[in-house]
């Protein structure tokens, strides 16, 4: 009896495969995702990564690798008398927008998650609908309706469509965050004698502000890098600055185009770098 154990012990440990091939299969796995998820995402930055060496080569024209680096470039960008009114009169836009689209995202995200509106769910799909209609649809509707009114070219129509484009942006990120608190807290507030209004400042509002930043960051950017409408609603003076860009790209091709490009991006790494930390600091004090 204790040979026929000892045949069985045996067979089984040459049957089952050593430990360390084991092991390797998944380590292997995990290193196969984790190189292809590299490479997608250098196929993705790359484009973006080589406008900076671009907008530093000597060359007049845009070249990679560039020959030599220099700044003048940047300097010709800001001197630029057209230059710096198609950025200001974008961050003009992108701030107005971020405002506007902040304050009506967030209110109508409240309405939507914590009301009992007949149709919220429709409501909230149509209010989603920027995000799914084809921007060059959205253009030619809004220069159709902007034209004849004469708000074509001009701040107050580009802060309209912007809002309108912006407000998706603000309601997904405020709803998500609504949805993950707790409505207690709110009743609990409101049994101790808080109005609607003071339960929503000094309770939910706190609590969601990392959602409510995130949204305002999304909506300045996509205000700020929106092209398409820009195309159909701007006029010789109200003009963007990817207006401009793309202007500059069919007539005036040179590394110009390249450092206003370095400046667009590193804006939105430095808001995005914002998001993030007001982000971990208010999970480092939820804890």
């Amino acid at each position: 009896m204790s040979t026929t154990l000892s045949e069985t012990n045996a067979l089984d440990v040459l049957r089952s495969p050593p430990a360390s091939k084991a092991a390797l299969h998944p380590a292997l796995g995990r290193w196969l995702l984790n190189g292809f998820v590299g490479l997608v995402l250098v196929f993705l930055l790359l484009p973006t990564v080589l406008v900076v060496p671009m907008s530093l080569g000597e060359a007049a024209y845009i070249q990679f690798p560039p020959k030599g680096l220099t700044l003048k470039w940047y300097q010709a960008y800001f001197s630029d008398a057209d230059w710096m009114s198609a950025t200001w009169f974008s961050l003009k836009i992108a701030l107005a927008t971020t405002l506007s689209a902040t304050i009506i995202g967030t209110l109508a995200s409240f309405a939507v998650v914590r009301g009992n509106l007949p149709g919220a769910r429709a409501l909230q799909a149509l209010t989603l609908a920027p995000l799914i209609v084809p921007h060059i649809v959205l253009a030619v509707a809004l220069y159709l309706v902007f034209a004849p009114v004469g708000l074509t070219g001009n701040f107050t129509g580009f802060a309209i469509a912007h809002t309108m484009m912006s407000v998706p942006y603000v309601m997904l990120t405020v709803s998500a965050a609504l949805q993950r608190i707790d409505p207690a807290l709110e009743l609990a507030a409101l049994n101790c004698g808080a109005t609607r209004a003071q339960a929503f400042w000094h309770v939910v509002l706190p609590n969601i502000a990392p959602g409510v930043a995130a949204g305002a960051v999304f909506a300045f950017l996509a205000s700020f890098d929106e092209a398409t409408v820009a195309f159909f609603i701007s006029g010789v003076d109200g003009k963007t600055i990817t207006r401009k860009l793309f202007e500059d790209i069919d007539y005036n091709l040179t590394p110009v185009i390249a450092a206003a490009s370095t400046v667009m991006v590193v804006l939105s790494l430095v808001l995005m770098g914002g998001v993030e930390w007001l982000r971990s600091r208010s999970a480092a004090s939820t804890r």
